[in-house]
C-alpha cells in the first residue's frame, strides 16, 4: 500500500508539474499574441500611411499637370485674342474713315484721302491674313482618368499568404558522434518557400519545452534543405529541444511542434578536492605544481605501494595557495601518486571521454580505478586501476598496466587518446582518438563503480568530456580482445 501511494504521489507531481510548464507556455504565448498583434498593427499603419502618402503625390502631381495645361491653353487663347483685337480696331477706325471720305466733293481731296486708304490698308493686310481658327481647343478629356482597375487592385488588399509549419520528422533524426540531424517536411507542396529556420536549445527536461528557466533559442537561418546536421556539440544536457519554421520571399510560419533528442553523454570535472597536493586541477584541466605540496614530499618519497596510511601533518592543510577548506581532504593521494581522479562515477553503460597531454609533458597515465585506490597508489600498479602509461623521460615507454603488470605497445603515441569504457560488459579500451584506431583494450569485471582516474608528472593534461561513444568504436569495439580473467585477480595476464 505504501509503495502503490508513492507511485501515486510520484505521478501526481509529475502531472502537477507538466500543467503548470502548460500553464506557464500559454501566459508566455498570451503575452507573445498582445506584444505581437500591437507590432502588426504599427506595421499596417505604416503600411497604409505609405499608400495613402504615395496616393497624395500622385494626385498632386496630376492637380499640376491640368493646372499647366489649363495655363498653357489660357496663355494660347489670350494672345490669339489680344491680336484679333488690334486688328478689328484698325479695320474699324479705316473703315469709319474710308465712309467719312466718300461724303468728300473736292476731286483733290478726294484723291488725297483715297491714296492715304489705300497706304493704311496695305498695312494693314498682315492683320487681315490672321487665323480665325483657335490654335487650341478646350478639350480637356486627354487629363481624365479612370481608377477603376486600380480600386479593383486596392480592394483585393490582403494579408501575406504564410508559409505553414513543417513537421519533424524524429524516426528521420539522427544523434550521433556529438552530432545532431535534424530532418522535416512540409504538410502539403509549397513551392513559394524560399528557406527554413531552425532553432535549438539545450534542456535537462523531457517532453515540452519550458518557458521558464530555459536557455534562449539558438537560431540557424537561410536553410534551403529540408534537413540540418549540428556538428561538434558538447552534450552537456540530457536532451535539445528542436523546432523550425518555413519562410517565402516576404514572411516566416508557424513553428513546428517542437521535438526533443536525448543527448546523453558522461560529463565530468576533475575532482580538485581530492587530488595530489602537486598538481593544479581546473574542471578539466590538470597541471603538474612541483610547488604545491613543497616541504612534504621528501618525507614521503618512495613509499608508494606500501599500503602505508598515515594521518597528514596539520600543515597539509595550509600548504601552498589552495583554500585552506578544500585542503582537508587533499591527503587523498600523496607520496609519487600524482593522481587526479574524476568527481563522476561509473555505474552502468558505456561512456567516452578524450585526454590530450601537453607536447612537453614527462609522463603520464589515464585510465580508470575503483574508489579504494591507495592514497600511495599509482595507476595501473594495483588490481583496483587500469591504465595506459605514457613516459617521455629517460627512455620512451607507451604501454598498459593494470595489476603492476605491463605490456609494451607497439604503435605511436597519439596525439590525444580516447578512453571507452563498457561497465556492465567489461571492457576498457584505449584508442587513437583521431583516427579511432585501436590501442588496447583490457577485458575484465567490473566489481564496484569506478571513475576516470589521470596521473601526470612534468606537464598537464586537458580532458574533452560531454561526448557520445563514436560509431567507430562501437563497431570496433565488438571484436576487440583484451585482458581476461577477473578484476579482483592478482594473476592476470595481460593480453592484446
Amino acid at each position: 500500500a505504501g509503495e502503490a501511494l508513492q507511485r501515486i504521489i510520484s505521478t501526481l507531481a509529475n502531472k502537477n508539474d507538466e500543467i503548470q510548464n502548460f500553464i506557464d507556455t500559454l501566459h508566455h504565448t498570451l503575452k507573445g499574441v498582445q506584444e505581437n498583434s500591437s507590432n502588426i498593427l504599427s506595421e499596417l499603419d505604416e503600411e497604409f500611411d505609405s499608400l495613402y502618402s504615395i496616393l497624395d503625390e500622385v494626385k498632386e502631381s496630376m492637380i499640376n499637370c491640368i493646372k499647366q495645361e489649363q495655363a498653357r491653353k489660357s496663355q494660347e487663347l489670350q494672345s490669339q485674342i489680344s491680336q484679333c483685337n488690334n486688328a478689328l480696331e484698325n479695320s474699324e477706325e479705316l473703315l469709319e474713315f474710308a465712309t467719312r471720305s466718300l461724303d468728300i466733293k473736292e476731286p483733290e481731296e478726294f484723291s488725297k484721302a483715297a491714296r492715304q486708304i489705300k497706304d493704311r490698308y496695305v498695312t494693314m493686310a498682315s492683320a487681315f491674313r490672321l487665323s480665325l481658327k483657335p490654335k487650341v481647343s478646350d478639350n480637356m478629356t486627354h487629363l481624365m482618368v479612370d481608377f477603376s482597375q486600380e480600386r479593383q487592385m486596392l480592394q483585393t488588399l490582403k494579408f501575406l499568404p504564410v508559409p505553414k509549419a513543417p513537421e519533424i520528422d524524429p524516426v528521420e533524426c539522427l544523434v550521433a558522434d556529438n552530432s545532431v540531424t535534424v530532418a522535416w517536411r512540409m504538410p502539403e507542396e509549397d513551392n513559394k518557400i524560399d528557406h527554413f529556420i531552425l532553432e535549438h536549445r539545450k534542456t535537462n527536461f523531457d517532453g515540452l519545452p519550458r518557458v521558464k528557466d530555459e536557455r534562449c533559442w539558438e537560431i540557424i537561418d537561410n536553410i534551403k534543405g529540408t534537413e540540418y546536421t549540428l556538428s561538434g556539440l558538447k552534450f552537456d544536457s540530457k536532451y535539445m529541444n528542436f523546432r523550425v519554421r518555413a519562410c517565402n520571399k516576404a514572411v516566416a510560419g508557424e513553428y513546428s511542434d517542437p521535438v526533443t533528442l536525448e543527448t546523453k553523454a558522461l560529463n565530468f570535472n576533475l575532482d580538485n578536492s581530492s587530488s595530489h597536493l602537486n598538481l593544479k586541477v581546473e574542471d578539466t584541466c590538470v597541471e603538474w605544481d612541483p610547488t604545491g605540496g613543497k616541504g612534504q614530499e621528501s618525507k614521503i618519497k618512495g613509499k608508494e605501494n606500501k599500503g602505508r596510511s598515515g594521518t597528514p601533518s596539520p600543515k597539509r592543510t595550509s600548504v601552498g595557495s589552495r583554500p585552506p577548506a578544500v585542503r582537508g581532504s587533499r591527503d587523498r593521494f600523496t607520496g609519487e601518486s600524482y593522481t587526479v581522479l574524476g568527481d563522476t562515477a561509473i555505474e552502468s553503460g558505456q561512456h567516452y571521454w578524450e585526454v590530450k597531454a601537453q607536447k612537453d609533458c614527462k609522463s603520464y597515465s589515464v585510465g580508470v580505478a575503483y574508489k579504494t585506490l591507495g592514497k600511495f597508489d599509482q595507476l595501473g600498479k594495483t588490481n583496483t586501476s587500469w591504465c595506459i602509461h605514457v613516459n617521455n623521460w629517460l627512455q620512451n615507454t607507451f604501454a598498459a598496466k593494470h595489476n603492476n603488470k605491463v605490456k609494451a605497445l607497439d604503435v605511436t603515441v597519439p596525439e590525444k587518446l580516447g578512453v571507452f569504457c563498457d561497465f556492465d560488459g567489461g571492457q576498457l579500451s584505449f584508442y587513437d582518438a583521431n583516427s579511432k584506431q585501436l590501442l588496447y583494450s583490457f577485458k575484465t569485471k567490473f566489481t564496484q563503480p569506478v571513475l576516470p582516474g589521470f596521473m601526470v608528472w612534468c606537464g598537464g593534461l586537458s580532458l574533452s568530456t560531454g561526448m557520445q561513444v563514436p560509431s567507430a568504436v562501437r563497431t570496433l569495439q565488438k571484436s576487440e580482445n583484451g585482458m581476461t580473467g577477473s578484476a579482483s585477480s592478482l594473476n592476470n595476464v595481460v593480453t592484446q
